[in-house]
């Protein structure tokens, strides 16, 4: 039996559902030479400014019980180093690579959608308006809903490339935002990004890391990660891609038959950087034992013995 992994991500196809998650996996060219980059749904970079960044001194990392803690506070080399020095190789490798964008403003995320716009091999762009762990611009857009759709708004102006802001789990009612983020032009939402928290060494009655606090990855999120996508996937038309503690083929079919129409795999990847074909196949063998001949026909799936919610007697949140 032949399946049938691919999806849409808004005008966006891709061969099958899988993404690496920003900050996870470089800028991609990284793991070239482990990963055949052509072979996943999409390779989403480490988040880019418009300028080079150090981002926090060390200790960065901690290991956690079924996670991590990491306060790496956004480093990298920019959008025009990345242009010059890793898209060349992305294309040739025949990569559809999604850029994470960063800002302090708005109009720094505006004027990043304008650069990448014109950049070949851009296949997309995510907002990074959700990482916890810096203390200016990111967190600030993704916890406020003005905000959200303020630079949502903004991107969409900026350009035609479809927009992906990763929503923040730091928050009481996340399908609010992903309906703002609807509102102002998004073509999907990604979420969840980490979860603020913190690790305390209690010898020295002292922060394990540099930066107090940090965000939490891992296996111990996905069941809060599962449900936050089933709650956003029920309250807005565009797709939602699916992020948290993904290390199996079966995680992954958590998260679409919750309503995800494709996942981000991040944390595991450190775990195991040849991850990629046993998930593409765990996922064929499942299709292949109940039947279908379509991923897409899993999206959504689940039988919860309740109607979904209609659209239009859903309340927006002002």
């Amino acid at each position: 039996m032949t399946v049938d992994l691919s999806v849409a991500i808004g005008a966006l196809p891709l061969s099958n559902p899988l993404m690496s998650a920003s900050g996870c996996f470089g800028y991609g060219v990284e793991y070239a030479d482990v990963v055949d980059l052509a072979s996943l749904g999409a390779v989403v970079v480490k988040g880019l400014f418009l300028n080079e960044r150090d981002g926090h001194r060390p200790p960065r990392i901690v290991e956690t019980p079924s996670g991590m803690l990491n306060a790496i506070g956004l480093q990298g080399i920019g959008v025009h180093r990345f242009i010059r020095e890793k898209m060349p190789e992305l294309r040739r490798r025949k990569a559809v690579v999604v850029v994470n964008i960063c800002g302090t403003t708005t109009a720094e995320y505006a004027e990043l959608a304008r650069i990448l716009s014109d950049v070949e091999g851009v296949a997309a762009l995510e907002l990074n308006i959700s990482c916890p762990n810096i203390r200016e611009g990111g967190i600030t857009f993704g916890c406020d809903l003005a905000n959200t759709r303020a630079v949502v708004a903004a991107v969409r102006r900026a350009t035609s490339l479809p927009i992906i802001p990763k929503l923040t789990p730091n928050v009481t009612d996340v399908a609010s935002f992903a309906r703002a983020a609807e509102d102002a032009g998004a073509d999907a939402v990604s979420l969840v990004n980490t979860f603020l928290a913190m690790a305390i060494d209690v010898e020295r009655r002292r922060p394990v890391l540099s930066n107090v606090m940090g965000g939490l990855s891992g296996p111990a999120i996905r069941p809060i990660a599962v449900r936050m996508v089933y709650q956003c996937a029920r309250h807005v038309r565009i797709p939602v891609i699916g992020i948290g503690g993904i290390a199996s083929a079966r995680d992954v079919l958590e998260f679409l038959i919750a309503g995800a129409t494709a996942v981000q795999v991040g944390t595991a990847t450190f775990v195991d950087p040849f991850i990629w074909p046993k998930l593409l196949s765990g996922l064929e063998a499942y299709l292949v034992r109940h039947g279908f001949e379509r991923i897409r026909d899993l999206v959504g799936s689940l039988d919860t013995g309740a109607p979904p919610p209609s659209h239009e007697s859903t309340p927006r949140c002002t």
